[in-house]
């Protein structure tokens, strides 16, 4: 058992105190700080008081008589502002969130704003705690406050956790909350619906609401929308002409949405005689339609093809935009025409008028630097640090970055690089430049960098992902660098647990939210595991986790779940470690990855991901 490692991904703990609330209530805007009677710098002071007094991990009950019960946040004015940044600060900690609201809403001289129920609304349903949020909707409705946003947010909340029932007595409910059935309140019912797949549901209840309601252009977008998100494009195709029998007629978006579901397919055809029809029918292509098509063809590698849609576009008198250019250049590079791009950057954007952005110096940079162009890609680099429209970003210098290892300037170039990131522009490092700098440091022999640069990471709270730490661990021990690779493997101990939350409602769904947590967090898929170990708390918990994520039956559970095994009080977790790691062991080395998964009382689950230590 000794020679498989264990590794525990960290998914973020929600109630982690440690907070910027400089940044947090910049990040707001002003228009949370109009209070008269507080300026920014009290707010700043009385959230921190009350953040510091409610501590970290406080139930609801715990947070409401933590703060009802100290006479320091009893002496703080409360202000809607005050309340907004609360909330906004436990926005991932609906139970701290819901113990503030309700010690607010308990103070005799504060009341609170409609905007601060929508918050709460949000908080709840993002956090899938559905019966919360039927509580407060509830509350809402008897003191007269839901608006149609409230219940747009609702029914987004409850349709994305897949209780779309739910949301349609919200709508069957509109007038006993005091707001209307109408095309607008239908349309929005369709538009959650589809948005997330249950498309032939909301085709369901369109067909009983017609009869009442009549619908709109927009009501057939939606459908549009709907059967090509599902994949069903002959549907929407026929969406267009019963759209017609209803007397409204298709427009742009119609049929660039059903353009944009072939282009995914491949079906270049289809798009070419879909293109037709619009010109035929007095609905001619717009700018975004065709960078569309011509951004799929690039994917799809058909660059000569590409490069007629400009004039294509042209021909039909459409005027380009930045975006049209950025996607003209990404082909024009992708097909090894560097000269052409570049004259498109010089000369044909500034005489249609268009100025670049951000995106449009990216792009240049980065197909120089594929073409080992390094002195043009500087060059570009040059001249968008001049620039009035737009100055660079930490995806700029990344091919940059990458063109310095590749070329063996490490020490002088991309020492330069960074200064100019950090210091010139003052470009804070994310995972992704951090993960790309280490891998390259240690692929050129600069162990000592690395590391610097992993602790540097480590001190921001920036979790490295497990495969960035197995090459630094790697490169320090061929170096004997023996406290950093001690320090790496503590990391990495900690670096493969996932613990996440469920609607207490549906307790025992707890293994589906969290074992993509942990495989993701891992750098991994769910296609990348080779054996799961489910605790069999009931059959049908086991049953739906398996149909959820799709996973291959004859990797679950071979050798019988807590049924068949026992389910010990207190001692799940050795079980299914124990059952998992002896299989691995058993299996060698064509068993690389395993995971064990649990679902725990009132809607919690957690998972871990193991790897072999022999590979």
């Amino acid at each position: 058992m000794h020679s498989v490692l264990y590794r525990a991904i960290i998914v973020g703990d929600s109630r982690c105190i440690c907070y910027a609330y400089r940044h947090l209530c910049s990040s707001l805007g002003t228009r949370y700080f109009s209070h008269k009677e507080q300026s920014q710098e009290e707010l700043i002071r009385y959230l921190d008081i009350l953040t510091v007094k409610l501590g970290k991990g406080s139930s609801e009950e715990e947070a409401l008589h933590t703060l009802l019960n100290d006479e320091t946040c009893d002496a703080i004015p409360l202000s809607q502002n005050l309340v907004h940044l609360l909330l906004q600060r436990y926005k991932d900690d609906w139970q701290s969130a819901l113990g503030v609201f309700r010690w607010a809403g308990s103070q005799s001289s504060f009341r609170h704003s409609p905007e601060s129920y929508d918050m709460m609304v949000d908080i709840l349903g993002r956090m899938k705690v559905m019966q919360k949020l039927r509580d407060l909707l509830d509350e809402m409705r008897k003191s007269g406050l839901v608006t149609m946003n409230t219940v747009a947010k609702v029914m987004r909340r409850f349709v994305g956790a897949g209780q779309w029932v739910d949301a349609v007595k919200i709508f069957d409910d509109l007038q006993a909350l005091g707001l209307e059935k109408n095309i607008d309140s239908m349309n929005l019912l369709l538009d959650t619906l589809c948005k997330e797949k249950f498309v032939e549901q909301a085709r369901e209840i369109f067909l009983e609401l017609k009869q009442h309601i009549a619908p709109n252009a927009h009501t057939f977008n939606i459908f549009i929308h709907g059967w090509c998100k599902i994949c069903r494009v002959d549907e929407a195709h026929w969406t267009i002409e019963e759209m017609k029998g209803y007397g409204c007629r298709p427009c742009v978006i119609s049929y660039s949405t059903i353009i944009r579901c072939y282009c995914q397919e491949g079906n270049f055809i289809k798009v070419y005689e879909l293109l037709d029809e619009m010109q035929a029918q007095g609905c001619p292509a717009n700018v975004i339609t065709y960078t569309t098509i011509m951004s799929a063809l690039a994917k799809a590698e058909k660059f000569e093809e590409a490069l007629k849609v400009p004039e294509r576009m042209r021909s039909s008198g459409c005027r380009a935009d930045t975006l049209f250019f950025n996607s003209f250049l990404y082909t024009l590079g992708r097909a090894g025409r560097l000269d052409d791009a570049a004259y498109v950057f010089n000369v044909e954007m500034p005489k249609a008028g268009v100025s670049p952005n951000t995106s449009t110096y990216n792009s240049l940079i980065s197909m120089f630097c594929y073409h080992a162009q390094e002195k043009r890609a500087f060059e570009i680099l040059k001249e968008m640090e001049n620039s009035d429209y737009c100055k660079p970003d930490a995806q700029t210098y990344h091919p940059l970055i990458k063109s310095c290892f590749r070329s063996g300037k490490i020490d002088g170039v991309l020492n330069d690089i960074l200064n100019d990131m950090i210091k010139k522009y003052h470009l804070s490092l994310d995972l992704s430049t951090y993960t790309l700098l280490i891998h390259g440091l240690c692929r050129g022999d600069r162990c000592n960098w690395a590391f610097s640069l992993f602790e540097e990471m480590i001190d921001q709270d920036i979790i490295p992902r497990f495969r960035t730490c197995q090459l630094l661990l790697d490169e320090v021990k061929q170096k004997n660098m023996f406290q950093a690779a001690e320090k790496i493997e503590d990391l990495m101990k900690k670096l493969s647990f996932a613990a996440v939350g469920v609607d207490p409602a549906v307790m025992g769904v707890g293994p589906a939210a969290a074992i993509p947590a942990a495989v993701k967090s891992a750098g991994l898929e769910l296609g990348n595991i080779d054996l799961y170990e489910i605790n069999e708390a009931f059959a049908s918990q086991y049953v739906y986790c398996c149909k959820k994520l799709g996973l291959d039956p004859r990797k679950v559970n071979v050798n019988g779940g807590a049924i068949a095994l026992g389910h010990p009080l207190g001692a799940t977790g050795a079980r299914c470690v124990a059952t998992l790691l002896n299989e691995m062991k058993r299996r060698g080395r064509d068993c690389r990855y395993g995971v064990i998964s649990m679902c725990i009382g009132s809607g919690m689950g957690a998972a871990a991901v193991f790897e072999r230590g022999d590979y």
